[in-house]
Parts: C-alpha cells; sequence; structure tokens
C-alpha cells in the first residue's frame, strides 16, 4: 500500500540500489552516464523510462533510426551504434528522483564496462552526472568526461533540435578512428 504525503509531511529519504545492468558490449565505443535511475526508470527497470525523458529520441535522432518502443529495440539501438550506457552511482539516499538530493553515494565500478570495451570517450548526461563522476570515480577510472545538456524533462529549456546539435559529439566520438 502506498501512503500519500500530507502536506506538512517532509520528503522522505530512501536507500536505493541500482537493479538493473549497464548496457555495453565489447564493440562499444562511447559509454554515456548518468547520474542514478529516476523512479520511472527504476519502475521500468530500465535506463531513461520517463516518457518525458528525450534520452531515446536523442539516441534515434542521433543514429538516423527510428524512436526505439522496447527495452529490447532500445538495447540493440546502443548496441548496434556501438554505444554504452549505465550510471555514476550503485546506490545511494535520494528523495524521490531528485538527483541535488542524492547522498551517501556509493559508486558504480565503472571498470566493468570499461575493462571489456574498447571505450574512446566518457560523456554524462548533465551537469550532475559529471560532478558527481568527478567526485567518485575519476580518480579510480583515469578518464576525463564531456558534459552534455540534460536529456531531463526538468531541461525542458533544452529543445530537441539543440540537444542534438549538442550530442552530435557522441556520433563523432564512435566513428573516429
Amino acid at each position: 500500500m502506498v501512503r500519500k504525503q500530507k502536506e506538512n509531511d517532509q520528503p522522505r529519504y530512501t536507500h536505493v540500489s541500482h537493479t538493473f545492468q549497464p548496457i555495453f558490449n565489447e564493440e562499444s565505443r562511447v559509454l554515456i552516464l548518468g547520474t542514478f535511475p529516476s523512479v520511472k526508470s527504476r519502475e521500468g527497470m530500465f535506463y531513461y523510462h520517463h516518457p518525458q525523458n528525450r534520452f531515446w529520441k536523442v539516441m534515434a535522432g542521433l543514429c538516423g533510426e527510428e524512436t526505439p518502443q522496447t527495452i529490447e529495440e532500445k538495447k540493440k539501438l546502443l548496441l548496434r551504434n556501438h554505444i554504452a550506457i549505465w550510471d555514476v552511482i550503485e546506490s545511494c539516499d535520494i528523495i524521490g528522483s531528485s538527483d541535488s538530493s542524492i547522498k551517501n553515494v556509493t559508486p558504480a565500478d565503472l571498470n566493468r564496462v570499461l575493462s571489456q570495451a574498447n571505450i574512446r570517450e566518457v560523456f554524462g548526461n548533465g551537469q550532475k552526472a559529471c560532478a558527481l563522476y568527478r567526485k567518485y570515480c575519476r580518480k579510480t577510472v583515469g578518464r576525463e568526461i564531456t558534459v552534455l545538456p540534460s536529456t531531463s524533462p526538468a531541461n525542458a529549456a533544452c529543445s530537441l533540435e539543440k540537444l542534438l546539435e549538442q550530442w552530435v559529439v557522441v556520433k563523432e566520438a564512435v566513428l573516429s578512428e
């Protein structure tokens, strides 16, 4: 049973662990990192599951393909185009989907992907993903991260067209030799 929050109730932190695996294979050339799955993504058990998140539209646009609908189609789109995705955080305390509330972080072991794939460049989906990467992962991983504008619905000021213009660096990194 879900308890409805009263007006005078303070939002509550919940300790949450990442429950789904990174998407990659040995042919992946770029790694795109988010912060931590939103409530909608945790419910759907897959990345960028919120219907207003533009991640899948951006990926499809960059790859010149139709926007995938199912989890299987999404995985195939990424792998076919040599793109890996994961999140910086393995577990944390968080209020709902609020990245700004994240505390008590356990970072993901990014070397799991980096040791098995030919990753040329690491990108962050938004400022917060990059800040968390720099704080918790950069020293261990030994790689820089490139900040990209967030595809989150919270970044509504950035149009899909503008996202595609700025995210083209992902496609360029995949195609570079």
